[in-house]
């Protein structure tokens, strides 16, 4: 998809080989220590909040021109809430259709089935190389890590990812990869890296988003012309016809998609629309969400085998990681509404700050605070602090154009991991004390004296800092002053006011 370059001084990674030293999200802290991390990349911060912003304001201008936005919202909701109902039947259609039409079919239970069927198929055309178009669920199930243990090499074809891939670094977007990347930078990572995979950077090459471009395009030119088989994923996947649909911004996925021989497409299994119908309303809420267009400058559909019009082997593989486990819950499935847009992350103020490294995985931003605990369970710490990544502000539910309720997921999996923990949290305490004392109104009588003889002492002065559990709560607020006098004390006098007035 698009990119967005900041400007900024350079700030080169350290180099080394491709294959060894490219990441992983595996053994990932924690979110509050890798945001805390992140918030000290003063670069980063200026060039996310520069990208982001370019992107929301956008989308606003594009989505303002439809008076029938909401109705769009509502009619992707709905069209995905249907396929999720009725999943089986429509997944058996589209692998009915898909067959008929001349492609292979293959289901994958989890990631280490996908990477096996993908590599097995590669490996059986003796191929040492593939072409791959974006996509997030080949980063899911970290197929390029697979490939190349196999002895593949896995070439990225998206500019952004392409920024990624030689810089030796991790996605923090869903869209834009490489948003934590400013010009300056993405000359240095070309010019250092591209001559050792291929073909060089060019000797003068400056950071103009334009010559970046052109460098990029040719350096993949000698790629796409030699490679014998792709990887692709796909944005949609159309049961009553058996088509695969992927929009993309610059046009390498339809290299991708019609030079190699053979294609093999991973595709999660809640990508599915049941009718070619539902494609139209998602493709006027996806680019204007994404990358604030009004249509998508490439938009490539295949339904199985062509002779002698591009790929004459197509595979399919199904995978399911994990989705059937968030299917299973009523209120957790909405989250398979995503259609990987990021709308969410560009209004996010906790993902403008922190990035999308912070998060721990290839989803970042709010759908990944509660789309990663589902689909990998809440074992690790990474995914038991994700839910508690955000302030519930709810600009994720107004920007979604699928209108996945993003903070009431995010309650509903705070209060899944509490209940799993089996410990009572701090707040879990202090409301089950509250309880007892205001469960008796001598108590409360005796806690609202103590209160404002605390007013009476501290004078009116604002409490900046307290000891204790306290002390992260007031490291980011201000805790006001008791009052004086409590609202008992208050009554009391006025209708003693009164009583003496009347006597008088």
């Amino acid at each position: 998809m698009t990119t967005t370059y900041p400007s900024g001084p350079t700030s080169a990674p350290t180099s080394g080989p491709l294959q060894a030293t490219t990441a992983t999200f595996i053994g990932m802290p924690k979110f509050p220590k890798a945001a805390k991390e992140a918030l000290a990349n003063t670069q980063q911060r200026r060039n996310l909040a520069h990208a982001t912003g370019v992107i929301r304001a956008k989308r606003a201008g594009v989505v303002a021109e439809l008076p029938q936005w909401e109705d769009l919202r509502l009619a992707g909701a709905a069209a995905k809430d249907e396929t999720m109902t009725h999943l089986a039947a429509y997944l058996e259609q589209l692998e009915a259709n898909l067959v008929r039409n001349g492609a292979q079919v293959h289901w994958a239970r989890d990631a280490a089935e996908a990477c096996q069927i993908v590599v097995d198929i590669a490996a059986a055309k003796g191929v040492d190389e593939v072409v791959k178009v974006k996509s997030m669920a080949t980063q899911e199930i970290e197929l390029n890590e697979a490939l190349e243990a196999a002895g593949i090499h896995a070439w990225e074809t998206d500019l952004a990812e392409l920024i990624v891939q030689l810089g030796h670094d991790r996605p923090s977007h869903i869209l834009v990869p490489a948003i934590h990347r400013n010009r300056s930078e993405i000359r240095e990572i070309f010019r250092r890296e591209m001559h050792l995979v291929g073909r060089p950077a060019p000797d003068d090459l400056t950071d103009e988003p334009r010559r970046l471009a052109e460098a990029a395009r040719l350096h993949l030119r000698e790629k796409f012309l030699r490679a014998k088989v792709a990887v692709s994923g796909a944005n949609f996947a159309i049961a009553d016809t058996g088509t695969l649909v992927v929009v993309e911004s610059e046009g390498n996925g339809r290299m991708c998609l019609t030079l190699p021989e053979t294609l093999i497409s991973v595709v999660g299994i809640e990508k599915v629309l049941p009718t070619w119908q539902d494609l139209g309303t998602f493709m006027q809420l996806l680019p204007r969400s994404s990358t604030g267009e009004r249509m998508n400058p490439y938009t490539s559909m295949w339904t199985g085998v062509h002779p002698g019009d591009g790929p004459q082997e197509v595979h399919v593989v199904l995978i399911d990681n994990g989705r059937s486990h968030v299917l299973a819950d009523p209120l957790g499935r909405q989250a398979l509404r995503c259609i990987r847009c990021s709308a969410c992350l560009n209004v996010c103020p906790v993902y403008e700050r922190a990035g999308g490294h912070a998060y721990g995985s290839v989803y970042p931003g709010p759908i990944g605070a509660v789309l990663n605990p589902q689909l990998r369970g809440t074992a690790s710490d990474v995914d038991k602090s994700l839910p508690f990544a955000s302030t519930l502000c709810g600009a994720c539910f107004e920007a979604c154009p699928v209108r996945i309720d993003i903070p009431s997921l995010l309650v509903h999996l705070r209060a899944q991991v509490v209940d799993e923990s089996g410990r009572k949290s701090a707040e879990a305490k202090a409301m089950k004390a509250m309880a007892w004392m205001m469960g008796d109104y001598r108590r409360l009588e005796k806690a609202q004296k103590a209160a404002t003889l605390g007013g009476r002492l501290l004078k009116g002065r604002t409490i900046h800092t307290m000891p204790g559990p306290f002390a992260p709560w007031t490291s980011a607020r201000d805790v006001p002053s008791p009052p004086t006098s409590s609202f008992r004390d208050w009554w009391k006098a006025r209708n003693t006011d009164s009583t003496t007035e009347d006597q008088r």
